[in-house]
């Protein structure tokens, strides 16, 4: 297996380095977690500016208005965007990650012409309605209703954790469309406009103080036909095609954050005086070493995927997936408690004070 990167991509990298050095300091301050319109403003002109240079939709395919890049020149984005701490996507993560490459593969050619652009442009953001008080590990078993009445939906129900709904303009949502008892065989995906009447969102306050989620209430709220996603019932079977961008490099970006996580652990302990301790040098590199390990998977993984042209090899997400939180969560009890014991919180302020910041502030967009 050859890791080298090819003089292309060599080039790729050297571009978006050198772009990245010249607009992130252009950048102005990132808003409070609190301020829901600022940050809506801070995250679309990031993406408008990734729009403008050409990276918009790095891993979207070219007839979706993508970028349409190699698996490897992804893995070389994610790579260049960590280290240079650049924003995360924030409240474009749900239009960029997941409904506007399920309307690429599963939308009508209107539905590809009226939603893609805007999203990758970071004019209109997207929101997710599909788990429930009841219904959340179990989708199949969800009942936020739709009955349909001429040329429209009308939709009755509730959902829950639904991501950055304060400041979205679409939501991609699931309703029943078939009998209650016909589980998966029963759902629709429908684009829900959040302007319509009888929308109610009530924010769900989490223990760091933000609103990442809340509650939406829908009360016989009407949605065009035209803006259901595949067949009337078909909905299980798109929302498996949604689901399915959480595969291939999607946590690559976790590892990259766990391995800058780790470097500012390191950095810290030297400062206070923790790495004259055999135990503390010796868990930073086991962890070290797993991280090194899961990235030269990462490598593997982009690699094979360069030569056969192809999804299909999903190994890599899941063992980043089940690896990556356990990793982060011991990084992050270190450095918290490191904080406690010598008193440096004022590290923790600065690396959210930073353009992109670290796991620490990053993650909560």
């Amino acid at each position: 297996m050859d890791l080298r990167y090819s003089e292309s991509e060599e080039s790729f990298r050297a571009g978006l380095r050198a772009w990245l050095a010249d607009v992130l300091p252009t950048l102005p301050d990132k808003p409070s977690h609190l301020d829901w319109p600022g940050r809506r403003r801070y995250d679309t002109t990031w993406q408008r500016m990734l729009y403008d240079a050409g990276y918009a939709g790095i891993d979207w395919p070219v007839e979706g208005g993508g970028r349409g890049a190699s698996p490897v020149e992804q893995l070389i984005y994610l790579e260049e965007l960590e280290r240079a701490h650049a924003p995360y996507v924030g409240v474009n993560f749900v239009g960029l990650l997941h409904a506007g490459p399920t309307v690429i593969v599963e939308g009508t050619a209107e539905q590809r012409a009226r939603f893609l652009p805007p999203i990758l442009r970071g004019d209109e953001v997207w929101c997710q309605g599909f788990s429930e008080p009841g219904a959340g590990s179990d989708l199949a078993s969800l009942r936020t209703r739709a009955e349909r009445d001429g040329e429209e939906y009308v939709v009755t129900g509730q959902k829950i954790w639904t991501s950055h709904a304060e400041v979205a303009d679409f939501c991609e949502l699931l309703v029943r469309t078939g009998p209650e008892d016909s589980r998966h065989r029963g759902i629709t995906w429908l684009i829900l406009p959040m302007d319509r009447p009888g929308i109610d969102f009530r924010p769900l306050r989490t223990i760091a103080g933000s609103s990442e989620f809340g509650e939406l209430f829908l009360d016989s709220v009407r949605v065009p036909v035209g803006n259901r996603v595949g067949d009337e019932n078909d909905g299980w079977r798109v929302t498996m095609t949604t689901l399915s961008f959480e595969r291939g490099t999607a946590f690559v970006g976790e590892v990259l954050q766990s391995m800058e996580l780790l470097r500012g652990l390191r950095d810290l302990a030297r400062r206070t005086g923790a790495w004259g301790e055999g135990e503390v040098r010796r868990k930073v590199g086991h962890l070290g070493a797993e991280l090194d390990a899961l990235w030269a998977l990462a490598r593997i993984y982009s690699g094979l995927l360069r030569r056969i042209e192809q999804r299909g090899c999903d190994v890599f997400s899941e063992r980043v997936r089940l690896s990556t939180p356990e990793k982060t969560g011991i990084l992050l009890r270190a450095r918290l408690g490191w904080y406690s014991q010598h008193n440096v919180l004022e590290e923790r302020d600065r690396d959210r004070r930073r353009p992109g910041g670290t796991l620490l502030g990053r993650r909560a967009g």
